[in-house]
C-alpha cells in the first residue's frame, strides 16, 4: 500500500515538474561537481598540505545535501510552501542577526556562523525567502494602502542592509536592492517613485562613506582603483581577467591553469575565470547560456500563472538568480569592482550551494503545472 502510495505521489510529481528547468540545475550541480575537481585539487594538495580531494569531498557532499533540499521543496505542495514563506524568512533572518554576536570573522569579515561541520552564511540562506516576503507584502489582499507595503518592505530590505553592511558584505547589499527595485517595479510602482527610492539610496550610501570612513572606507578605495588602475592594486581583477584572455576560446586544458594558484579564493569568487583559463571561453558562454535558458523557461512560465504571488516571486527569483551570475561574470571580466560573488551552483561553498539549491527549488515549486499546485 505505502509502495503505491509513493509510486503515485512521484508519478504525479513527474508529470507536474518541468523537466526542462529541472534538466539545466541538474546540470549545473554537475558541471560544479566537475569545475570544483578541477579548481581545488592543487589548491588543497599543494598549497594546504592536505589530501588532494579534501575540497571536491566536501563539494560533493553539499552538492547530494543540496541536490534533497532542492527536491524537497519542489515537492511540497505549492499551497503549504507559501503559508511557510514567513516562518522560513523569520528563521533566516534570526541567523543572520545572531552574526554579529556569535559569528566566525575570516579575513576581516564577520560573515559567517560556525556550526559543526561547516561555516554557514546565513544571507545565503535568507536571499530567496527576502524576495518571498516582499512579494507577499505585495499581493497581501487585506493591505490595500499601497504605500505602506512600499515601506513595510523598504523597512524589511533596510533592516537586512544594516546587518550586511556591518560585517561587512556590499556585493550582497547590492544584489539584494538589485532585486527587491525589480520585485517593486513589477508590482507596479511609478517610475518617479522608483527614482525617488534610488536617490534615497544613494544618499544613504554616501552617508555611510562620509561618516563612517574607517569601516567602509575600502569601498571608495574599490571604486577609485577600477576606474583608475594606477591609484591601487587590482591583482585579482587583473589576473582572472588575463586568465580569460590565456584560455582563449578552446583553453589551455584540464588543471592547466595558473590562476587557481595566484589567486586567494579563485574557486569560489573567479571561478568562471578559472573556467575560461583551462576549458575556454565558449564553455564559460555555453554556462551563461544555460542560466539565461533557466530564465527565459521562468519567465514564459510566468505567462501562465494566475495566480499573481507565484507570477511576481517567480520574476524576483530569477532576477536574483541572473543579477548574482552576471554581477559574478562582470567582475571576472574586470567589467565591475571587485564584490566576492559567488557563481550560483558552480561556485565551491556549502553556504551558496544550499542557497542555489532553496532558489532551484522554490522554482521548480512554482513552475509545476496547475493541476498539481493546489491539490
Amino acid at each position: 500500500m505505502q509502495e503505491n502510495t509513493f509510486k503515485f505521489l512521484f508519478i504525479n510529481y513527474w508529470r507536474s515538474i518541468d523537466k526542462k528547468i529541472l534538466f539545466c540545475f541538474l546540470t549545473l550541480f554537475f558541471l560544479g561537481l566537475f569545475f570544483s575537481f578541477s579548481s581545488t585539487s592543487s589548491l588543497a594538495g599543494e598549497r594546504l598540505n592536505k589530501d588532494y580531494y579534501f575540497f571536491f569531498t566536501k563539494h560533493l557532499i553539499f552538492t547530494f545535501l543540496a541536490l534533497a533540499i532542492m527536491i524537497t521543496i519542489s515537492f511540497i505542495k505549492t499551497n503549504l510552501l507559501i503559508k511557510l514563506v514567513l516562518p522560513l524568512f523569520i528563521f533566516s533572518f534570526i541567523l543572520l542577526a545572531l552574526v554579529p554576536i556569535i559569528g566566525v570573522e575570516v579575513k576581516g569579515a564577520k560573515r559567517w556562523l560556525s556550526l559543526y561541520f561547516f561555516k554557514l552564511q546565513p544571507i545565503e540562506i535568507l536571499k530567496p525567502f527576502f524576495i518571498l516576503i516582499t512579494v507577499k507584502i505585495f499581493t497581501f489582499e487585506k493591505f490595500n494602502n499601497i504605500q505602506l507595503k512600499y515601506f513595510l518592505s523598504f523597512t524589511i530590505l533596510t533592516s537586512i542592509l544594516i546587518l550586511l553592511i556591518d560585517q561587512p558584505d556590499l556585493g550582497q547589499s547590492i544584489l539584494l536592492i538589485g532585486s527587491w527595485i525589480a520585485v517593486v517595479f513589477i508590482s507596479g510602482v511609478s517610475i518617479l517613485q522608483l527614482f525617488f527610492l534610488f536617490i534615497i539610496f544613494l544618499i544613504s550610501i554616501s552617508s555611510l562613506l562620509f561618516f563612517f570612513p574607517e569601516k567602509f572606507g575600502y569601498i571608495i578605495n574599490r571604486l577609485i582603483t577600477f576606474f583608475d588602475p594606477s591609484q591601487g592594486d587590482k591583482f585579482q581583477s587583473s589576473s582572472a581577467l588575463d586568465a580569460i584572455k590565456l584560455g582563449g576560446l578552446t583553453g589551455q586544458g584540464m588543471g592547466e591553469g595558473i590562476l587557481k594558484e595566484s589567486v586567494p579564493e579563485a574557486h569560489t569568487d573567479y571561478v568562471i575565470a578559472v573556467i575560461s583559463e583551462e576549458f575556454g571561453s565558449l564553455v564559460s558562454i555555453m554556462i551563461l547560456i544555460v542560466f539565461l535558458y533557466i530564465s527565459f523557461r521562468i519567465i514564459k512560465n510566468c505567462f501562465n500563472q494566475d495566480n499573481q504571488f507565484l507570477k511576481i516571486s517567480l520574476i524576483g527569483l530569477t532576477t536574483l538568480l541572473i543579477f548574482q551570475t552576471f554581477i559574478h561574470a562582470g567582475v571576472n571580466t574586470n567589467l565591475l569592482p571587485t564584490t566576492g560573488m559567488t557563481l550560483p551552483f558552480l561556485s565551491y561553498g556549502g553556504s551558496s550551494l544550499i542557497g542555489s539549491a532553496i532558489l532551484a527549488g522554490l522554482v521548480l515549486n512554482y513552475t509545476k503545472h496547475k493541476s498539481y499546485l493546489y491539490d
